[in-house]
């Protein structure tokens, strides 16, 4: 083992966590400072303290942060403003929430002198990637314990021996099979993985689900929602101005009553394997539809095609770990100022599983012309016979194919 003083460890007080804590002060035999982020997931952390003072870690080392604002504000919206989405289908809730956490790590890391941080992804997943790119690019001369990479704990089995051998707590789910599922949860997602779900032959079973109602089960009466946009990001809901983390909580809540927001993906790990979750995005899939929806009457058709460009590249960089990284912050930059002008409202019909755009309207900034795209008289706002000449340029290199006996079928 490397000569390390004092370590930051992700912690979360649950059994993984907590055996890699007395691991890093038994193997490490360094101090151990622990870091529990509040990103909504809905858990008490209180018992986080508790515990890491059971297992001897100073007050002073505790830091137990509520980081649901920044995480919503600084995070989430950017991301939606690039209407994010990996692989077609999936809003990247895990991974958004990864470059903050390594973020926080490396903060605290620095206030408390720490030279390694310590976190308890697994070799074979994506989030080991995340944590330690986007703690190199805060802090290049961090060094990183991975214990996944290190220990032969490589089993439930074995981690629950060193558990009882080590006298650490162990609930009674654990002692009793556990949860079926392997859980990530944080303000914009829940994600579920393994056990049943690792078939992907098998339907998900309807108790797994825990913000969402099945579509079937949803109200049989339409609930409408007015969402205001400034710079591309929802500020008010049905005109009641919120805090960002208030107005995903309120979406998440709204669209898990109407069923909406389920996902049941297998998806391309940046690890190379195939991997089959299941996720739970309500309030996401809100947004998503609705920023789309203020964008068609406020973009420029080019920039909005642009966007679409660019929207697959944008979303392997935040899936593959690369937040911190200068394409991305580049990629940003573009995408901010395409939102100077993404002002308005938008009105959403929620209704079994469906998000349903009924209306939208910019007082300051649409680029809809109702005299221009009428099909009534347009009072001469529009010549129809310009389109004649256009319609020739734009089929000039194809008749020249043809006269030459090109055939395209």
């Amino acid at each position: 083992m490397s000569q390390i003083k004092k370590a930051v460890l992700a912690y979360s007080g649950g059994l993984d966590t907590s055996v890699i804590l007395t691991w890093l002060q038994e193997n490490y035999q360094c101090e151990v400072v622990t870091f529990t982020a509040d990103l909504g997931q809905g858990e008490e952390l209180e018992p986080a303290r508790s515990k890491a003072l059971k297992f001897g870690i100073k007050p002073e080392n505790i830091f137990i942060d509520d980081l649901r604002e920044e995480f919503v504000r600084d995070f989430v919206f950017p991301m939606f403003r690039a209407n994010t989405v990996y692989e077609g289908e999936y809003l990247l809730g895990t991974s958004i929430a990864r470059p903050l956490i390594a973020k926080r790590l490396i903060d605290i890391a620095n206030q408390t002198g720490a030279d390694a941080i310590s976190h308890g992804a697994t070799g074979k997943g994506n989030d080991q990637v995340r944590f330690e790119l986007g703690a190199y690019a805060l802090r290049p001369d961090i060094k990183i314990i991975a214990p996944w990479r290190e220990w032969d704990l490589l089993s439930r089995e074995k981690l629950l021996t060193y558990a009882e051998q080590h006298g650490i707590p162990i609930e009674m789910k654990h002692r009793q099979g556990g949860s079926p599922y392997s859980m990530d949860a944080n303000l914009l997602h829940i994600s579920y993985e393994g056990r049943h779900l690792e078939d992907p032959k098998a339907e998900a079973e309807e108790e797994m689900w825990r913000w969402t109602v099945s579509p079937e089960a949803a109200p049989d009466e339409a609930e409408y929602l007015d969402i205001e946009y400034q710079h591309g990001d929802p500020v008010a809901l049905n005109g009641k101005k919120m805090a960002a983390h208030d107005i995903l909580a309120e979406l998440n809540r709204l669209g898990g009553k109407h069923g909406i927001g389920r996902l049941d993906l297998v998806e391309n790990r940046y690890v190379g394997m195939k991997s089959r979750g299941c996720y739970e995005t309500p309030g996401g899939t809100i947004l998503l539809k609705a920023h789309r929806a203020i964008e068609s009457i406020t973009l420029d058709r080019e920039v909005a095609h642009l966007k679409d460009d660019l929207m697959p590249r944008y979303a392997s960089l935040i899936y593959n770990g690369y937040w911190w990284s200068p394409e991305r912050k580049a990629l940003q930059v573009l995408i901010d100022h395409t939102q100077q002008r993404v002002n308005g409202w938008v009105r959403v019909k929620l209704y079994k599983g469906n998000v349903i755009v009924s209306g939208r309207d910019s007082a300051t900034d649409s680029l809809f012309d109702s005299t221009i795209a009428t099909f009534e008289d347009d009072a001469g706002a529009y010549d129809q016979k310009d389109a004649a000449g256009f319609i020739k340029l734009n089929a000039l290199r194809m008749r020249i194919a043809a006269k030459k006996g090109t055939k395209f079928a």
